[in-house]
């Protein structure tokens, strides 16, 4: 699993017309699902991601979690995380799931930060979406679960 991991004072995702989606500040997550994930790359990335010390404390320095902050995620669905560019100039998604695992794993994801207290506001699986934010920064990283123990994906 892989999640792209942007601080944000806002962001918001629509469906055609329909406002989805809507938080002021937290993290725009973007998240992406690869074959061999089970719901304990679920469980490892929601920890992680949610004990991230990357928002600032009173002297500036990047000491706070979401939890900390009372932040909020705007969660959308992102398979072109597994977009491989290696050769010629149209992106492989073969090492992206099958939409059925993605969104279970997805909602399991989703579901596991609420549990935390957490406000999470998401897209719509398999939709074309339009997500746009404020990176507040800009703070963006790339939060990936542990890949020791599996077998190598062709």
């Amino acid at each position: 699993m892989r999640v792209l991991v942007q601080r944000c004072k806002e962001a918001q995702v629509t469906v055609g017309d329909e406002l989805t989606g809507r938080i002021e500040s937290g993290l725009m997550l973007l998240v992406g699902i690869t074959h061999e994930d089970t719901e304990k790359d679920a469980i490892y990335l929601a920890e992680k991601i949610s004990g991230l010390r990357i928002f600032e404390d009173e002297q500036e320095k990047m000491n706070l979690s979401l939890l900390d902050v009372g932040g909020a995620v705007l969660s959308v669905s992102q398979f072109t995380l597994y977009g491989d560019c290696r050769k010629g100039k149209r992106p492989s998604f073969a090492a992206a799931a099958r939409p059925d695992v993605a969104e279970r794993l997805y909602e399991t994801f989703n579901q596991l930060l609420r549990d935390k207290g957490i406000q999470v506001e998401t897209g719509r699986f398999g939709a074309m979406m339009d997500v746009s934010f404020t990176n507040w920064g800009p703070v963006t990283l790339m939060v990936e679960s542990p890949v020791h123990d599996r077998p190598a994906h062709n």
